[in-house]
């Protein structure tokens, strides 16, 4: 009996061994293979990163603001179309619009005198001192000038051809009866009118059935004109850059170009102000400044005098800033 136990316990254990023997073993990682890693990426994708500033890029400018400045002028410097030649000049070097409002001087002034424009363009030298005087602008510069003229019908019924000065002609209409037509708003044009009929001893009013004071800008007071029949006083290159709609006037007294002109006292000077900022803080100031400079310096002044002479054959204003 103690054979047979002895033999079973042999048996018992080698079965235990055989089966520690089969047994599937833990998989453990060998100590020297190398950590998983996440796959490369394509060799032609490149990581990506943050691009660079291109190295020309331009530095930010007011018009990324919405810059805009306001331009209070006369009728003269838009219909001749003087503006829509040099502005876009302005507007590439300096990246900013430009907002033109085109009246009569007077009512051009009244809206710098308001605020209501950062710079002002006009042609009524002794309006523009006052401007000045007042304290709405700090200073005026000269531009540029050119030449008033009278047209008329071409049949010249009060035969002003024949005037040698803008007096003469003027109290020879006068005296005539032939109708004339005025601005009458208080324009540049207006007030040079107004001083000639002065001159010549005559005070114009609305009971003169000749006079026709209409309140218009230049261009619609010569389109009435050539309408009806009437003298008018014009500036010259309103007149040129209208003429092909005016086949009913002609000039009568001032010549076909300015050196033609025999009456000196028509020359018709244009200065610039820059609205006085301490007096209206809420003016684009700088710009205005800006606007004065370039309007002046000789690259525009250039362009001011060669305006006007590949269609026209002369220049329609010449400019005389300072150096």
């Amino acid at each position: 009996m103690k054979r047979f136990s002895l033999l079973l316990i042999l048996v018992l254990a080698l079965v235990a061994a055989v089966g520690c023997a089969t047994a599937t073993p833990t998989a453990v990682p060998p100590t020297n293979a190398p950590a998983p890693t996440n796959a490369p990426a394509p060799t032609n994708a490149p990581a990506p990163t943050n691009a660079p500033a291109p190295t020309n890029a331009p530095a930010p400018t007011q018009a990324a603001s919405g810059c805009t400045l306001r331009l209070s002028t006369t009728t003269s410097t838009y219909d001749s179309g003087l503006l829509d030649a040099i502005l876009p000049d302005f507007k590439q070097k300096f990246n900013c619009d430009v907002d033109v409002v085109a009246v009569g001087t007077g009512q051009a002034l009244e809206i710098g005198s308001k605020g209501d424009a950062d710079v002002v363009l006009v042609h009524a030298r002794k309006s523009e001192d006052k401007f000045v005087a007042d304290g709405f602008a700090k200073e005026r510069f000269d531009v540029m000038y050119n030449d008033f003229i009278l047209v008329g019908p071409k049949d010249d019924p009060a035969k002003v051809k024949s005037a040698t000065t803008a007096k003469e002609a003027f109290k020879m209409i006068a005296d005539s009866g032939a109708s004339f037509a005025s601005r009458g708003d208080k324009s540049g044009t207006n007030t040079k009118e107004l001083s000639v009929w002065a001159s010549a001893g005559i005070t114009p009013t609305k009971e003169m059935k000749w006079y026709n004071a209409l309140g218009q800008g230049m261009g619609e007071t010569l389109l009435t004109s050539n309408e009806g029949n009437f003298y008018t006083l014009t500036d010259r290159a309103t007149w040129l850059a209208m003429t092909a709609k005016l086949p009913n006037l002609e000039v009568v007294f001032g010549g076909n170009t300015i050196d033609q002109n025999p009456d000196k006292a028509l020359y018709n000077p244009y200065g610039v102000m820059a609205v006085n900022p301490d007096k209206f803080p809420n003016v684009n100031a700088a710009m205005a400044a800006n606007f004065v400079k370039w309007l002046v310096s000789p690259e525009t002044q250039k362009m001011i005098g060669e305006f006007g002479k590949d269609k026209f054959g002369q220049a329609l204003f010449y400019p005389n800033a300072a150096p």
